[in-house]
């Protein structure tokens, strides 16, 4: 007969009930182990969302430095190709017509990039830019009217849609990061941007060395066997960003702009949606000087200032040194760029230094002999890399702020008219003065600067800018 732990008997009933019932000790044992599994699982889920917010950062990064690195092969062959197009293909300069040719493709063609880009995804507009940059190189190994041309209107539409696709990838990557990390936008997309321009400024560093190590000066613009080596090396550049361009990840894009389009008109009006934006309209000078100044260096510092003093060999190195001024001031003003108030400080330091430098060629500068005299292109070069890389990364980010919701739309508009001008100068420069050039940049860059500090006190919302 069975007994309790007091030694009576128990009875059958009783024994019964006590194998039903577990003892209290036992409850209390299964209950904490039961709280001990609970907590083990929130530990891990805990673990397991850190882990996976960990990843999303790394994954952020990562395609931005991937982004970086791609576009630093593609471009050091463009434009260090880019930069020898009117001093080496010269013959009823072509060279230069090209370009005008390409830029006014561009301007025309980027309207089309931001539904080409919606449609495709970034990523794979990426890589099909690439496509245009590797035909304009491979023409230049057998330069006439019948390849470069065909070749620069190509790439005007392949660039149209790089670079809309550039700003909707890097921009979306930015945010992402930001929300992830519960971090402020304005400074995350300026670190961001800094870093991408920073890498891309670096491309008129490497680029331009290595035309200066392969070219020669001599008769027509150079050595023929050392200008066909210089694009082949250029072509091995341009397949290995290729390569770094697919291993992009896919962004989620329709999370940072769910809006979509099902007919053509819907799409039109999501086009010139910024258009009706005065914020847009502001800063449309700005973004218009941004390609004046560029097609300036690439089309007349190089041919009228560089090429007089130190020969065709030498415009590699005066490249080198604006591009290695623009890398260090995209890096620093990226990393200080928190709103419209820093980004209005940057962008009056980069235009009272180009003022500078206009005036100073408008009214001063004369060619010189001697070490002073090789000195000052160089010195020019470096204070107007300084502009240059001011405008780059204050505009990417300032657009990436203000027209978060209408991006892909907002980085076209960005091409259009700066691709425009570039155009302009391109055309231009063959059939006016040096004169009257500094005369036009002069005169634009007030405008625009004007235009750009009105801007400022349109936007006097803190919610406008999320810094």
């Amino acid at each position: 007969m069975a007994k309790d732990p007091a030694g009576r008997q128990l009875t059958s009933l009783q024994i019964s009930q006590s194998e039903r019932s577990p003892p209290a000790a036992m409850v209390v044992t299964e209950l904490a182990a039961s709280r001990d599994e609970e907590a083990a699982a929130l530990l891990v889920s805990s673990d397991a969302g850190d882990a996976r917010r960990g990843a999303g950062a790394a994954s952020e990064t990562r395609d931005a430095h991937l982004l970086s690195s791609a576009f630093f092969f593609v471009f050091l062959a463009y434009h260090a190709a880019q930069n020898l197009q009117s001093t080496v293909n010269t013959d009823g300069d072509l060279g230069t017509i090209s370009l005008g040719f390409l830029y006014t493709s561009f301007t025309a063609f980027s309207v089309v990039g931001s539904p080409v880009v919606r449609r495709m995804g970034s990523r794979r507009a990426l890589v099909l830019g690439t496509s245009g940059y590797l035909l304009f190189i491979a023409a230049n190994l057998a330069p006439s009217w019948y390849t470069m041309v065909p070749a620069s209107l190509y790439l005007g539409f392949t660039a149209s849609i790089i670079w809309v696709g550039q700003g909707t990838y890097l921009t979306s990557a930015a945010l992402s990061h930001a929300r992830d990390n519960s971090l402020p936008e304005g400074p995350t997309l300026g670190s961001f941007n800094g870093e991408f321009w920073g890498v891309f400024a670096s491309t008129q560093v490497i680029g331009n060395l290595i035309s200066l190590a392969l070219l020669r000066n001599g008769k027509d613009g150079g050595s023929v066997t050392g200008k066909n080596l210089l694009f082949v090396v250029f072509l091995g550049c341009m397949i290995i960003g290729i390569v770094l361009m697919c291993l992009l990840s896919k962004r989620d894009e329709k999370r940072d702009n769910a809006s979509t389009h099902s007919s053509f008109g819907a799409m039109l009006k999501y086009i010139v949606a910024p258009l009706k934006d005065r914020r847009m309209i502001l800063l449309i000078p700005l973004i218009a000087y941004s390609g004046l100044q560029q097609a300036f260096v690439w089309a007349v510092f190089t041919k009228s200032i560089v090429t007089p003093v130190l020969g065709i060999s030498g415009v590699g190195g005066a490249m080198a040194i604006y591009g290695a001024s623009d890398v260090v001031c995209s890096l620093v003003a990226g990393r200080f760029t928190s709103g419209l108030h820093s980004a209005t400080f940057i962008v009056s330091v980069g235009a009272i230094l180009q003022a500078a430098v206009l005036f100073w060629l408008l009214l001063l500068y004369s060619p010189m002999e001697g070490v002073l005299g090789a000195a000052v292109p160089l010195f020019i070069g470096a204070l107007w890399g300084v502009g240059d890389g001011v405008l780059n990364t204050q505009l990417s980010a300032l657009l990436g702020l203000l027209f978060e919701d209408v991006k892909e739309a907002a980085f076209a508009q960005l091409k259009v008219w700066q691709s425009g001008a570039i155009a302009v100068i391109f055309f231009l420069s063959p059939s006016i003065t040096l004169q009257a050039m500094l005369i036009l940049m002069a005169t634009f860059l007030f405008i625009s600067f004007g235009s750009f500090l009105l801007l400022t006190l349109v936007v006097e919302k803190p919610s406008t800018i999320r810094a």
